[in-house]
């Protein structure tokens, strides 16, 4: 079996996942946003909600302000503040999004196991 159609299985058990997990709660902004954020807590460079409103290739500031607001408040995200500065928040992922990644990982397992 080759890569392209071990890529291919995947998207298709991705999707099927996305379908029940996400539903059209999240589009795909707020997907990438849930990713970007997920990426840089993982790599212990976690993001401010300013330096996420930044992130222009993405969408507009207006536009991932918005997206913001919608993963916090389905649960995806967790506003977090350090220390005695209640100011700048902290974007984390929540263990709704921990989980949900858990499964696509234990996807892309499948796809190059099948």
């Amino acid at each position: 079996m080759n890569s392209k159609d071990i890529y291919v299985r995947f998207l298709t058990l991705l999707q099927t996942l996305q379908a029940k997990e996400l539903g059209d709660k999240l589009d795909s902004t707020a997907e990438r946003l849930l990713e970007m954020i997920t990426v840089q807590h993982g790599l212990e460079q976690t993001l401010t909600v300013t330096e996420c409103m930044e992130l222009d290739s993405i969408a507009s500031p207006a536009t991932i302000h918005r997206k913001l607001d919608e993963l916090r408040l389905q649960g995806w995200v967790e506003f977090v503040y350090e220390g005695e500065n209640r100011r700048t928040k902290y974007l984390v992922p929540s263990s709704k999004a921990y989980k949900y990644f858990d499964k696509v990982s234990k996807l892309m397992s499948k796809a190059i196991a099948q």
